[in-house]
């Protein structure tokens, strides 16, 4: 038997978390709340926020994607990209599962769970599209994943998004339907769009963080940046998603209480989208030979999802009280609980991991 040895990043999980982070389940579902009042206390809010656009998305709502987006990009160490692509068995096996299972997988649940809802439907296809830039690297962190690499398959995600997220939107919400005999009515998009919304709302934010950290790291180096400056902008990821959530809750607000049952419905494919793909990713891992560190990322960065980029997407393509922009808002606030719940899961899991496996860094 494996003499297991808990290290210091194993335990009080909770107690390493800031107060935004330990409480994010609650301040998300206040932002609903707030917003939900917001919409209905409120005057001609809607015509306030279509007041001015950038890329067909509200002015106010955009400046809330794009403020969630930025401070994780910073984080992203661009010069270690190499460091996971030699790692030929995690790298491949982290793209098969992001852009050949995950998509796939969320195309069957929403065809079975939404048959005959077509707008939720789309918008949880558009999700599963979006692959993990952002509140991934926290969850793989809180379980003791490999960091760096964590890093760096969000960064190629990042970059390969960018030039793929249109071809397969274009293919999943219209061809596949096509080809499988399935109604394809309301399902037009054209790739041109989505690419376009993906180019400014991850596009944007990517090379804002890229150019970041090599200016404030050639400035004041790489310990500064990391000790000070990322503290201090870390925050605003969330201070963005809260205000979004705020924002699109106002504007949903009609559709979400007089139809609580569509919630539910779109609750149900998300939760059995999560289970699926984490547990199946790190088992799959673990089959392969990979270390627990290695492993856990692996599972993470398949199961977790860019909500903010779909949201964004979602607004820019089918407009911002649309059926498929309430099926991004509902994203978050079930991921948040579910993969919360899976850290523990994971740390529990990791006596089941041999000590020396392929990626891991061996503890003394």
């Amino acid at each position: 038997m494996v003499n297991q040895i808990q290290s210091p990043r194993e335990t009080h999980v909770v107690d390493r978390l800031s107060t935004l982070d330990r409480f994010l389940p609650l301040w998300i579902g206040l932002a609903m709340v707030v917003g939900l009042l917001a919409g209905r206390l409120v005057p001609g809010l809607n015509e306030a926020l279509d007041a001015v656009k950038v890329a067909s998305v509200s002015l106010p709502i955009a400046l809330g994607l794009l403020l969630m987006m930025y401070p994780v990009l910073a984080k992203v160490r661009y010069d270690k990209l190499d460091t996971v692509t030699r790692d030929t068995k995690t790298l491949v096996l982290s793209l098969v599962l992001n852009w050949g299972v995950g998509p796939a997988l969320m195309f069957a649940l929403a065809w079975i769970f939404l048959p005959d809802l077509p707008e939720y439907r789309t918008g949880l296809i558009i999700v599963g599209l979006a692959r993990c830039i952002a509140m991934v690297i926290i969850w793989n962190d809180l379980a003791c994943g490999d960091r760096e690499a964590a890093a760096v398959l969000v960064a190629l995600n990042s970059v390969f998004q960018v030039f793929a997220f249109g071809l397969l939107g274009w293919f999943y919400l219209s061809v596949l339907p096509g080809w499988l005999g399935l109604d394809t009515a309301g399902l037009e998009v054209s790739p041109w769009t989505i690419a376009w919304s993906v180019v400014v709302f991850l596009g944007i934010p990517l090379a804002a963080g890229y150019l970041t950290r090599r200016i404030g790291e050639r400035r004041r180096g790489r310990e500064w940046y990391e000790s000070t400056f990322l503290p201090k902008i870390g925050p605003f990821a969330l201070y963005g998603l809260l205000f979004t959530i705020v924002l699109l809750f106002a504007l949903q607000g009609d559709a979400i209480t007089s139809q609580p049952l569509d919630v539910v419905r779109i609750a149900l494919p998300l939760l059995a989208y999560f289970a699926i793909m984490w547990t199946g990713s790190l088992a799959l891992a673990w089959a392969s030979g990979l270390g627990y560190e290695r492993s856990t990322t692996v599972a993470f960065t398949a199961a977790g999802n860019n909500f903010e980029l779909a949201i964004a997407v979602a607004i820019a393509v089918f407009g911002v009280t649309s059926g498929e922009a309430l099926a991004g808002v509902v994203g978050p606030l079930i991921e948040v609980p579910v993969l919360v719940g899976l850290v523990y899961v994971s740390l529990w899991a990791r006596k089941f991991f041999p000590r020396g496996g392929h990626g891991e860094r061996v503890l003394p």
